[in-house]
């Protein structure tokens, strides 16, 4: 159990920046290893017209509010930002962290954002297709960004489609963020596992994450057993950190 790293994944609806800003200074405080957001320009839950903020925006910010903890978004969906600015857009958070930033990418998998702000929503295989491309393109404008990143800004690749995601994260992912119980995700390792077979990938060099709700709390063993190596909690307003507080004495 001392192995794993513990996050908290604050989600961005039903609040305000101000509570946003006091939960991952006390997060960071607490010594959290990462702090995330999601990505959407609506709230998921509750109110499908309650307040909401943006997740880059939000990031900058924690970028300086912070001075521990990795930061970053579980996950960016491609289509909602030109990828070479994208690039640009997190290089620049890594320097405001002081190279604390993980890019989080995804294929996406909210309709109504892509809807209300313009985006082509597209069937899964054409917003797959454009993940691998912005994969691409992002790798290939990081290279080319001067100043480059002051981290090493690892690569996290949400999702558990297992013939085209997860075969992704064995191709170029520092990191995975695979949802569901630990029985779901013990299979969605294994299948990660079997892809970098396939494609020379040595499977230690990619860090196993999984988002958890608070009623998971008491179920961490289970988690790490599954080959979870960090969990990132998942708290909505107010932000009540005691059970992050408790993931951290479980561990030790």
């Amino acid at each position: 159990m001392a192995g794993y790293k513990v996050g908290v994944h604050l989600r961005p609806q039903h609040t305000s920046v101000q509570a946003m800003r006091d939960a991952w200074r006390r997060a960071d405080a607490m010594g959290v290893d990462s702090i995330t957001l999601w990505d959407h320009f609506y709230p998921l839950t509750g109110d499908p017209g309650g307040t909401h903020f943006e997740c880059w925006s939000l990031l900058a910010a924690m970028a300086c509010d912070t001075r521990q903890a990795q930061i970053g978004a579980i996950v960016s969906a491609v289509r909602y930002r030109n990828p070479d600015l994208l690039a640009d857009m997190a290089r620049t958070v890594d320097h405001l962290s002081g190279g604390r930033l993980i890019l989080g990418l995804g294929a996406g998998n909210s309709e109504r954002d892509h809807q209300e702000y313009g985006f082509a929503y597209g069937a899964p295989g054409e917003r797959l297709r454009l993940l691998r491309e912005a994969i691409k393109r992002i790798k290939d404008r990081l290279e080319r960004l001067n100043p480059r990143p002051q981290g090493r800004l690892p690569l996290l690749i949400g999702g558990g489609g297992e013939q085209v995601t997860l075969r992704l994260v064995a191709e170029y992912a520092d990191m995975s963020n695979t949802p569901g119980a630990p029985d779901v995700l013990r299979h969605k390792n294994h299948v990660v596992d079997e892809w970098c077979s396939r494609v020379g990938r040595n499977p230690a060099e990619i860090e196993r994450t999984s988002n958890m709700p608070v009623s998971a709390i008491d179920h961490i063993p289970e988690y790490v057993a599954a080959g979870a190596q960090r969990l990132q909690i998942q708290l909505d307003h107010p932000f009540d950190l005691s059970p992050v507080e408790a993931a951290l004495n479980q561990r030790g």
